[in-house]
């Protein structure tokens, strides 16, 4: 299942961290009264934990990445794993995601903060019962109806009797993934809601784990299927990693549904308007490995390795934020401290704008060599990299977009407003669908690769999902610091600008030199051009950074 995942648990520790991560810029940007800048503070320190996790989990999936490169490239068989793969994220993100990443976790931070223990807990105990009866369920439906499913989904793939088979059976073995990860994103949530960050965005890691054991132990005599079952087998760690801190938290557990409580019935009620939310974005999924499916061969995978590209420093930039401050927004609006809440919102988004916008052009300009670096050996020849980069090239430019959008939709779920940012992505994804339809179809009217439309499609329609969120949170907070976030924005550009020149002069003289040198070496270029251009403009959270860096070295 994709990275995407992640942000449902989406997702603090103590302030005795080391040297400061990118996400300590946070601390620096409240100017306001104590309470506040605890609580931003709460949100760098905690983000500044899960970013480190992220980083681990990322460099986990980049080696699994690497690994099933390797042992696939682009091939029809990963193009059969890929759809297939697409069913049991669609169940979980539908079924479970939409209560655990919108509704469960402010109702269940807003009883904790006002101290209702037992009622959360029960709310937990309720919630979780019906997330495994309800995916259990949905689950075996369709495993025994995965051949029509399939052939919804995948036409292309279904064009061939022996693809089809194949994405049948790696469907049914992958179906029971959603129930496993279902429960694991609600214990995510739970302990996220208490204050516990690390060990659930070490997850990621952990199912990144089960896939490459099935890539390296069970593929050579297996093949793709394999890869099936390290899926299976990573969900399972995902959970069971969990299981000691959530038996720490000493809750009470209640075999019950609870339809009559209050607090279950408020979960549906804010779960409702994000089903559709989620529904909308999975069916744009499904249109995108359907028109995929009938492009050429290798351009599913294209897109699964491009999109996945562009999540890793989404992952951990905006991930890691928002899954900082969800509990915090939540506890915020309980106690009816919305200046407060104003004034986190507005360093969380600063700190994200600071570091996305670099990531996105540094990707854009360095996807060849760094794609080429990563993935090109084995069954991945030049022609994957040729696919993979131009997908990359498109959705990279929507990596700010998507940064931003998962900041501003936490905020609103805190606020348990769930039908603002369902209805805004719903629009955005409509338009995502008819963009998909239209670019793909240009790109082959212009001799381009289709697939790239598909990407290009989805930056645009983010792009337009993230105007509409800031202009409706902005009406809804009277305000939201503009002038702060729009000083830091323009800052980053600026740099931004500094490094992308630096890079198309670097291109241009080590682009047909190895992929570690135009690529690796390109990297550390731009970022030390990026951050030497900030601290030359005098950004006030580079400054802070600095100042707690010589603080840690003195004392």
């Amino acid at each position: 299942m994709q990275v995407q995942r992640t942000s449902l648990h989406f997702q603090h520790p103590t302030s005795n961290l080391q040297p400061p991560t990118p996400n300590d810029i946070i601390l620096s940007m409240s100017t306001e009264s104590p309470q506040k800048t605890s609580a931003t503070g709460q949100i760098a320190r905690a983000a500044g934990m899960v970013m480190a996790a992220f980083i681990l989990s990322n460099l986990t999936g980049l080696a699994r990445q690497i690994l099933v490169a390797n042992a696939f490239g682009t091939s029809s068989a990963l193009d059969a794993f890929t759809a297939a793969n697409r069913i049991p994220e669609t169940l979980f993100n539908l079924v479970a995601g939409g209560a655990l990443g919108s509704a469960f976790i402010p109702t269940f931070t807003g009883l904790l903060a006002q101290e209702k223990r037992a009622k959360a807990w029960k709310l937990a105990s309720s919630i979780t019962n019906l997330v495994f009866l309800i995916v259990t369920l949905t689950a075996g439906i369709a495993a025994i109806f995965a051949p029509q499913v399939v052939r919804l989904i995948a036409p292309g793939v279904s064009a061939d009797p022996v693809q089809e088979a194949l994405t049948v059976s790696l469907t049914r073995i992958m179906l029971p993934s959603a129930v496993l990860f279902g429960l694991s994103g609600l214990v995510m949530g739970i302990l996220n809601s208490k204050q516990v960050f690390f060990i659930p965005a070490l997850t990621p890691a952990m199912y990144q784990v089960g896939m490459i054991f099935g890539v390296l132990v069970l593929s050579p005599s297996m093949g793709i299927y394999g890869l099936a079952w390290g899926v299976l087998i990573g969900s399972g760690l995902h959970l069971l990693l969990q299981l000691p801190a959530l038996s720490r938290q000493k809750g009470s557990y209640s075999p019950t549904l609870g339809l009559g409580l209050p607090p279950v019935r408020e979960v549906g009620r804010l779960m409702g308007p994000r089903l559709l939310g989620v529904a909308v974005v999975q069916l744009n999924f499904w249109i995108n490995v359907r028109l995929a499916s009938r492009q050429p061969t290798g351009s599913v995978a294209a897109i699964t390795f491009a999109f996945a590209l562009m999540l890793m420093p989404q992952a951990a930039i905006a991930q890691s934020i928002a899954i900082a401050a969800l509990p915090t927004f939540a506890a915020q609006v309980a106690k009816n401290r919305l200046d407060e809440m104003r004034s986190s919102l507005a360093a969380s988004l600063r700190g994200v704008i600071l570091l996305a916008l670099p990531a996105s052009v540094g990707l854009v300009l360095l996807r060849q060599p760094i794609i080429a670096l990563l993935y090109q050996r084995g069954e991945f020849t030049a022609h994957s990299t040729d696919l993979v980069a131009w997908a990359l090239l498109w959705y990279a430019a929507g990596l700010v977009g998507h940064s931003v959008v998962e900041i501003l939709a936490r905020a609103f779920y805190a606020l348990h407003d769930t039908k603002t940012p369902v209805f805004v992505g719903a629009g955005a994804m409509a338009l995502n669908v008819g963009f998909s339809f239209l670019f793909s179809a240009l790109f082959e009217r212009w001799g381009w690769m289709p697939h790239g439309g598909l990407a290009l499609a989805n930056s645009l329609a983010t792009a337009l999902e993230m105007a509409g969120l800031l202009f409706l949170m902005r009406k809804r907070l009277r305000g939201m610091k503009g002038g702060e976030i729009l000083k830091g924005g323009s800052s980053a550009a600026l740099a931004s600008g500094g490094m992308a020149l630096t890079l198309w002069a670097w291109l241009a003289r080590f682009s047909a030199s190895p992929a570690w040198v135009a690529g690796g070496v390109g990297v550390a270029v731009g970022g030390a051009v990026y951050f030497g251009v900030i601290l030359i403009l005098g950004v006030k959270e580079v400054r802070q950074v600095m100042a707690n860096i010589g603080t840690k070295l003195t004392s």
